[in-house]
């Protein structure tokens, strides 16, 4: 279920930083202006840092005590968010922060099997506790190159109750995810990490089941079929706007001056999730669930599409 705690911007300090692997630097954040919002497991907030792009991260410290832990990847590959993080941030820096939101929500279960990919484990992580502290069955399945390169391996040493299996690359094992599944038929399936992993376990576990719940850092590649122009009317106005092919209804909205939350524009976040009153909508994110797709009530304005002529927007 996507779930919005608080979207309005928080000012935060550093409080420390840690180096929990060598490219996987631990963020301790705390309020300005008192306690930060309390969050459920498998929150991220966006961050931002003066003159780096916002970026989202997975929250995965203690959900009530007032402060947030993050934990980034220094990528290779990196726009300017986790260089900043790694290169740039320091005790006592100012940073904004907006959230927490959550469209990983932690669902009652008789069982929970965890699946994380490298740094997937951060929202993993506050959902072993949960399902710890309510004494039901876990497992996790903790997938990486290196354990030197796997962070918060410690703590999960520490949570009780459930069973933990490291598969590093480098020590010549390799994941059996489909004798895993079938292991544990009835397990609610919590999975973050590299598309290909998240691939692998959606073709084993089929959506329609409801057992199946991921979180993706990046999204796949979908080929679709060129589709026509459409209308969009905004509620609150009336104005009704024009969609080509080659735009996004997000383009659209913010051309008409509406202001619109968004992070990733690749439909993995949630942020722009936009309520619908009227019409059709064609999925095309990796955020809501089956149910939630035909519930036909939101979509994420940045890849979804209409299958019909007008949508009716709740913005």
């Amino acid at each position: 279920m996507t779930t919005r705690e608080d979207a309005a911007e928080l000012r935060a300090r550093v409080r420390s930083l840690t180096l929990e692997t060598p490219d996987v630097m631990s963020v301790e954040l705390e309020g300005v202006d008192g306690p930060l919002p309390a969050w459920t497991p498998g929150a991220h907030v966006d961050l931002e840092i003066p003159g780096a792009p916002v970026r989202q991260y997975s929250l995965c410290g203690d959900p009530g005590s007032g402060r947030y832990r993050i934990a980034v990847l220094h990528e290779e590959q990196s726009r300017g968010g986790s260089r900043a993080v790694h290169e740039r941030l320091r005790p006592g820096d100012a940073v904004s922060l907006r959230g927490p939101r959550t469209h990983f929500g932690l669902e009652p279960a008789d069982e929970y099997l965890f699946v994380a990919g490298g740094i997937g484990i951060t929202p993993v992580l506050p959902m072993v506790r949960a399902a710890a502290a309510a004494e039901v069955p876990w497992r996790v399945l903790y997938l990486g190159a290196s354990r030197t390169r796997m962070a918060f391996l410690d703590d999960l040493a520490t949570i009780p109750g459930g069973t933990i299996d490291v598969i590093a690359r480098d020590e010549g094992v390799r994941a059996d995810l489909a004798a895993e599944l079938a292991a544990h038929p009835n397990a609610a399936v919590y999975a973050c990490g590299p598309a290909r992993m998240l691939e692998e376990i959606t073709q084993l576990v089929p959506e329609a089941s409801g057992r199946l719940h991921r979180e993706y850092f990046t999204a796949p590649v979908v080929e679709y079929a060129p589709g026509g122009p459409f209308s969009v009317r905004l509620a609150l106005t009336g104005v009704e706007l024009t969609v080509e092919p080659e735009q996004s209804v997000l383009d659209v909205m913010r051309s008409a001056g509406v202001d619109v939350l968004s992070d990733c524009e690749e439909g993995i976040c949630g942020s722009c999730e936009t309520g619908v009153l009227e019409g059709e909508v064609e999925h095309r994110d990796f955020v809501l669930t089956t149910q939630e797709r035909a519930a036909n009530d939101c979509m994420m304005v940045c890849v979804s599409r209409s299958a019909c002529p007008l949508l009716v927007l709740q913005a």
